[in-house]
Formats: structure tokens, sequence, C-alpha cells
């Protein structure tokens, strides 16, 4: 039998890291998915310009914090460094809204999944396409900053979601697990990708701005759980283990959202079967065999990583009353 300590030296461990809405996680497991070391890192959100945001520097410092604090505990417990692993994951809350620049700039803060500003663009996509679309969805943030007339509109080269912010800097792809994608708009899981009915209602309505974009020109590309999704870049290394101790070259699945993360932990991802999540949010889903009949105001539909139909309920707050 493999101990953790040859897992480990062979680089057949594999590394989940999770962005919480209060505590970056990364947890290393062994092959047949036993946890054998971990790190954290606790960050909070700031209210800024009346919005809930994380700036970059929160980000990557605290994801290098959290790294570290893995590779400390390997250490301490193994006597062992990380230098090559079987694979990395990226996972962090869903839906919100980090717009990009030609030059790879954030053009406005990132606008995460608490924020509520989005209520006039939500109602109006809900109805344009008949389909249930929540104040937190990355195309409810992009359509509102329209309506509200914010010069960075025409700016932008990329939209994406925290994970798969990190994932791209990790390894230059700008792609994105369903689950996450299906928080950015709404996916048809006939075809798993973007619903293109949808696509092509949204911009019919935005066509009179001349924004000089169509939303699948600035939408990350859509992947399934088990497709390749880049490997880690010498820069991406870097950007996570400064030590220089870890290689690049691991290849990284697809990155997703929160809902993901819990479907599978709780072993949830196939059809008639559910979970609770209860975090700083709360939401129960169940994935379905196919897609609501009509939209209902209360169920929000996303997907499994293998793009199965998800109805979800969530409520914004959950803990937060509890770990104060």
């Amino acid at each position: 039998m493999t101990t953790p300590k040859q897992t480990i030296q062979s680089g057949r461990a594999v590394l989940g890291i999770e962005f919480g809405s209060t505590r970056i996680k990364a947890v290393l497991i062994d092959e047949n998915n036993a946890p054998i070391a971990q790190g954290a890192h606790e960050w909070e959100n700031r209210y800024e310009g009346r919005l809930w945001t994380y700036s970059i520097d929160d980000i990557w410092n605290g994801l290098r914090d959290c790294y570290a604090d893995l590779r400390k505990n390997v250490k301490e417990q193994y006597d062992e460094e990380i230098t090559s692993l079987a694979a990395i994951g990226i996972s962090a809350m869903m839906h919100g809204y980090m717009p990009f620049d030609k030059d790879e700039n954030i053009l406005v803060p990132f606008r995460t999944w608490r924020n509520t500003n989005t209520g006039k663009a939500a109602a109006e996509l809900s109805k344009l396409f008949n389909f249930n679309i929540p104040l937190r969805w990355s195309i409810s943030h992009v359509y509102q900053a329209i309506i509200d007339g914010e010069s960075h509109i025409k700016d932008i080269k990329f939209l994406t979601t925290l994970a798969g912010y990190v994932h791209w800097k990790l390894t230059g792809k700008r792609v994105l697990g369903i689950g996450d994608a299906s928080g950015m708009l709404p996916i048809d899981s006939t075809t798993n990708d973007y619903d293109a009915t949808m696509v092509e209602k949204f911009d019919s309505l935005i066509s009179s701005k001349d924004l000089g974009w169509k939303i699948l020109d600035i939408l990350p590309k859509v992947l399934l759980a088990g497709e390749n999704a880049g490997n880690l870049t010498e820069k991406g290394a870097e950007l996570l283990d400064p030590s220089g101790n870890l290689q690049a070259g691991i290849p990284l699945c697809p990155p997703e959202g929160d809902a993901g993360t819990g479907m599978v932990a709780t072993n949830a991802v196939r059809q008639r079967t559910g979970n609770v999540s209860a975090g700083t949010s709360s939401f129960s889903m169940i994935v379905l065999e196919k897609a609501l009949s009509r939209p209902y105001e209360a169920i929000d539909m996303v997907t499994t990583p293998c793009g199965s139909p998800v109805a979800m309920v969530h409520c914004n707050n959950c803990t937060s009353d509890l770990n104060a």
C-alpha cells in the first residue's frame, strides 16, 4: 500500500483549492481520494462603493498564504516538499462579475455574488429569456452595468468568475467548468454550452449600444468535468508557489463553482440526487432528469460539473450570524 509520503514524493497527489467566502482552503488527496494534507487562509470581503468585493491583492496573497500553509503541513507531517502533482483543481464562489480589458487589467473591482444592485437587469432578462435569472449571475451584472451606462463596458475583452480568473492566470486558458458557467449565462443541457437562443436574444437586446462585442466574444469557453483545461505554466507555478519548488506542466481540471464542489463532495452528481449546503449562503439542490417546463422565481437553474440540469434554491445569508 502506497503511503502518503510516497504519494507526495512520486507526484501522484491531487491538489484542490477552494475560494470560499470566508476561507481559502487547499486539500491534498491521494490516489484513493483520501485527504492527506491541508492548508487554509482566512479572508473577508469588503464593502466598498456600495458593493461587496475582494481586491486582486486579496486573491493572490490569500492563495499564496493558503498554499504556503499546505506546504508547511506537508513538511511537518511527512518531511517532504511538493514539487509535482497529478492534477490541480480550482473552485470558488459562483457568479459575480470580473471584467478585463485587452491588457488583462480588471476594469472594476470584483463584484461578488452577494451584491443585489442588479434588480432591474435580472427582471428584464428573466422576462426576455422566459427563464429565472438571479441577481448574482454574471449576465445580470454585465447588463446592469450597460443599463447604468458604466464607462468600462466598451473595454471588456473577457468576463469570468473568480474560479475562472484564478485558473486563467495559472494556465493561460480562458475556460470554465459548465457548473460555474451556468451561473454566468443559462446552459442548454442538450448541447452542454451556453443557450444559443438566449445568446441571440441578448445580443439583439444590446445591439443598439454599439459596444464592439457580442456576449460570446467575452465569455469563457465551457468545459465538462474530465476535459483538458490546460496545464500549470511557469508563471502560474510562481504565482502559486513563490518558493520555486512547484514545477510547471501539471494538468488542471475545468475550474468550477462552489455549487459543483458541494455536489461532488456530497456525492450528489447523479440525476435524482440532491444536497444541502450551509455556508455563508445556504442552498439546496436537486439534480433533474430534464429542464423545468417553465421558470419559477424561487428556483435557479444551474448544472452539475458534467452538465445535468440542477434546480437550486438559494438564500444569501446563512452562517454569517453564527460565525459572528
